[in-house]
């Protein structure tokens, strides 16, 4: 049975999402600033860096599903999650702060980079899968978990955006500072603390509702026994084909964020207050996802909705690049330049978050899907393999913006006056034509989800017929027959 039956608690919604800052802080950090601080700041080479973020991916291929697992295996009397949202933070922020000030001598080497990428990427595991594993245990209504995930992903890129506002007006606040390394220390430092506030905060304040004894008491564990099970959850046919669709989706995302420094500093030419107002239009972006993405999924569901924003994000992030090619865009740099920027760039980007949060909530109902071919539940499993999807598209967003860097043959720290209008072309029409790609790829897949509303609705339901009814009290059935039968009077 969920936690909560009936309408869920507003403070419920709100100390739940909470915990997903953790999450838009390291996502904003990878996304936005990682390959540019290490590649034009420290001077490791692009192609290095998403190497070593692939390889960081190799491992968190093998151990992210353990953490799921082991989630769903959890028993204790705070219930299967809450204690790895307790303990996962403390040495989370302790890597993200070396992250961006390495303790190595001279520029970081391959190993060095994978080495920290890999303890911040499970760290981030172990407290992300655990949360998130929370939506469907809390409730199992279709539009209460879209709800959830509303909230959660506001938060995500409130924690985020929060980052990108303080490293524009704070920590980098030009673009000369962007290239130097002390701004980025701090941006670690902050994030740290904001890491550890959000998920230990955000579980404290949900202690009292999920803090409960789990119904089974798990068996003995085997290390084969778990990728048995792993591997059978991850069979799934409803899985298989949101994995295909969210990766590209994901990847899409990845790139689109990673190559974000380049394209506003080489091809629109940003100025330093257009980078200051960059987090404010992202931020107006997801308020709208926000308000449309439920009603959205009541009259369309969840797969079409996200196809669709995957297809409109995809057209929106592509036109003001097209029209610049054709030579009907306003001069980069320009005040018409910037402001016609950002409003396809709020259009876009809220299409593109409601196709990724309709993604992630569907995972919620392969839950039920499952339990009913197995007769287990497997929150843990499956999100943690959504995280996985959401990492592996992370950093393959970031490889494929090293690759397009490498081949445009862009040195690190060059200024923004100094680069060549045929690299700038090469850059476009290779983000644009990555970007088309990735989005087709995505919302074929994502719109064959084979779950709806209805079938969803049919498994609760039947689910709730095949659980024991609680036994009643006699006495208390004969005083609902007769009540003035049984009045007591002293």
């Amino acid at each position: 049975m969920p936690f909560v039956t009936g309408p869920l608690p507003q403070r419920l919604k709100l100390v739940h999402g909470f915990g997903a800052v953790a999450f838009g802080v390291k996502d904003s950090g990878f996304s936005f600033f990682l390959l540019p601080f290490y590649n034009l700041v420290l001077g490791v080479d692009a192609g290095t860096v998403g190497a070593a973020l692939a390889t960081a991916l190799v491992i968190d291929a093998i151990v992210d599903p353990l953490i799921g697992h082991f989630s769903d295996r959890t028993y204790t009397r705070w219930g299967r999650r809450l204690p790895w949202l307790y303990l996962a933070p403390w040495p989370l922020a302790l890597l993200w702060t070396m992250l961006w000030s390495p303790p190595f001598t001279g520029t970081p080497g391959f190993w060095d980079i994978v080495a920290l990428a890999v303890g911040v990427r499970l760290l981030l595991s172990a407290c992300e899968v655990p949360s998130v594993s929370l939506v469907p245990e809390i409730t199992d209504d279709y539009d209460d978990r879209t709800t959830l995930f509303r909230y959660r992903f506001l938060s995500g890129w409130l924690g985020g955006l929060l980052m990108m506002v303080l490293s524009f007006t704070v920590f980098l606040p030009t673009p000369e500072s962007q290239l130097q390394p002390e701004g980025y220390a701090s941006y670690g430092l902050f994030g740290a603390a904001l890491m550890v506030l959000a998920v230990v905060g955000s579980a404290a304040a949900q202690h009292r509702i999920v803090a409960q004894l789990p119904e089974r008491k798990p068996g003995r564990f085997s290390l084969t026994g778990a990728f048995a099970e792993i591997f059978d959850a991850f069979r799934e046919k409803a899985f298989v084909i949101f994995a295909l669709g969210g990766l590209a989706a994901y990847v899409l995302q990845g790139m689109t964020f990673s190559i974000t420094q380049y394209v506003n500093l080489y091809v629109w030419q940003f100025s330093e207050l257009a980078f200051q107002l960059y987090p404010a239009v992202l931020f107006l972006s997801v308020l709208l996802m926000f308000v449309i993405v439920g009603p959205l999924h009541r009259k369309w569901g969840k797969p079409r909705s996200a196809a669709g924003g995957a297809i409109v994000g995809m057209a929106f992030y592509c036109t003001p690049y097209a029209l610049y090619q054709a030579g009907a865009w306003p001069d980069p740099g320009s005040t018409a330049s910037t402001g016609l920027l950002y409003a396809f760039l709020i259009c876009a980007n809220t299409a593109s978050v409601v196709s990724i949060i309709s993604a992630t909530s569907m995972v919620a109902e392969i839950v039920e899907a499952y339990e009913e071919r197995t007769g287990q539940r497997a929150e843990g499993t499956f999100y943690a393999g959504n995280w996985l999807v959401q990492k592996c598209a992370t950093g393959g967003g970031i490889l494929l913006t090293s690759l397009i860097v490498q081949s445009i043959d862009l040195a690190p720290g060059t200024p923004q006056a100094d680069v060549a209008p045929e690299t700038v072309t090469q850059l476009v029409w290779l983000f644009m034509l990555t970007a088309a790609a990735l989005a087709l790829i995505a919302a074929y897949w994502l719109a064959r989800f084979p779950i709806s509303r209805e079938q969803h609705e049919a498994r609760v339901a039947a689910r709730g017929a095949r659980a024991p009814q609680p036994q009643s009290d006699p006495l208390d059935e004969a005083v609902r027959a007769d009540p003035d039968a049984h009045t007591i009077t002293p």
